[in-house]
């Protein structure tokens, strides 16, 4: 098949085009500056921004399938309209070209807080509505349930996506720390106070194999959940601390008290021309769970995901070697 792929540069999408090539699909990806990966591995490279209709007729041009792996990840409120533009009016712009190209199949990569979020301890399906109310001052996942409604809507219209839901991406070649940046405050011991939430994570390879599944399956119009396993934060963080032999937070405070308290040391940060070692965002999220089931993804994608152990090692081993040895310039 001729396959063009969005998002090939980033953590999923460096996971995703090998196994497409290998399978011996012709891939093309788009990109805004180079993506030397994937033109090494023989993909066909389009340069430009997906959110101009030149570029995305270019791009669709003779394309039977398409993954849609574009996104931005970010916590911060001022990046609310990049994340909406990118998420939303890009990929209205995006799913119309595919329309009108008469692609034959669509995967989306949407994400778990889209679905699975919330203020008291439970385990999220894919029959759970959109938890609107409680990711709202959040854009990202606002803007991830936005761009997830007019996918759906486009099925109405005849355009075949399959909607994937990972949860946290984890394992080793998150070279942005665009999902891994938690592990990465975690081993500079900057997570001051325990979380009272949950946490679910997916190993990025383990996703990157369903989403390849989903070429083929998966059920049109319907969302599919990923994650490998459901942990309190207290679990997670001490597993983490175990494999890296690095002190995980050990100060237990009321919920409002922690964000409160985040709230305000950022507003001191920003004052000071400083980032805050943990943006209040973060604090607020870590009050929550995000327990998903996957049975849905085992069933009817193939997902079996891998020992989550192996993937905080790895995860570790990475960030370590890439962050955090000297030589090596540390970010956040």
């Amino acid at each position: 098949m001729n396959i063009l792929v969005t998002g090939a540069t980033g953590f999923l999408g460096n996971a995703l085009v090998p196994l497409l090539v290998s399978d011996g699909h012709k891939v093309r990806v788009v990109a805004r500056g180079g993506a030397p990966e994937a033109a090494a591995l023989g993909c066909e490279v389009v340069q430009g921004d997906l959110t101009h209709p030149e570029t995305a007729q270019k791009a669709l041009s003779g394309i039977d399938a398409l993954y849609h792996l574009a996104g931005r990840v970010s916590r911060d409120p001022k990046d609310a309209r990049l994340m909406y533009d990118l998420h939303v009016e890009g990929t209205r712009k995006l799913f119309e070209q595919a329309l009108a190209a008469k692609v034959k199949r669509v995967v989306l990569a949407s994400t778990s807080g889209a679905i699975g979020v919330s203020r008291e301890r439970r385990v999220a399906t894919e029959d759970d509505d959109y938890p609107i109310e409680t990711v709202g001052k959040w854009p990202y996942y606002l803007s991830k349930i936005y761009e997830e409604k007019l996918a759906l809507e486009f099925v109405k219209r005849g355009l075949p996506v399959v909607v994937l839901n990972p949860s946290l991406l984890l394992g080793p070649g998150d070279a942005r720390l665009s999902s891994t940046q938690d592990v990465y405050r975690f081993l500079q011991q900057r997570i001051p106070a325990m979380p009272r939430g949950g946490i679910s994570f997916v190993d990025v390879r383990d996703a990157a194999l369903a989403f390849r599944a989903a070429l083929t399956k998966g059920n049109v119009g319907e969302r599919h959940l990923l994650g490998a396993v459901n942990w309190e934060f207290t679990e997670f963080f001490a597993r983490l601390s175990r494999i890296a032999h690095v002190p995980g937070p050990t100060l237990r405070l009321p919920s409002p008290v922690k964000v409160a308290a985040a709230h305000l040391l950022e507003k001191w940060a920003k004052k000071n021309d400083r980032e805050p070692d943990l943006p209040a965002s973060d604090v607020e999220m870590g009050e929550c769970w995000f327990f998903i089931d996957s049975s849905k993804a085992e069933r009817v994608l193939g997902f079996a995901p891998r020992d989550p152990n192996e993937t905080l090692r790895e995860t570790v081993k990475y960030v370590q070697k890439h962050f955090l040895e000297p030589g090596h310039e540390a970010r956040a």
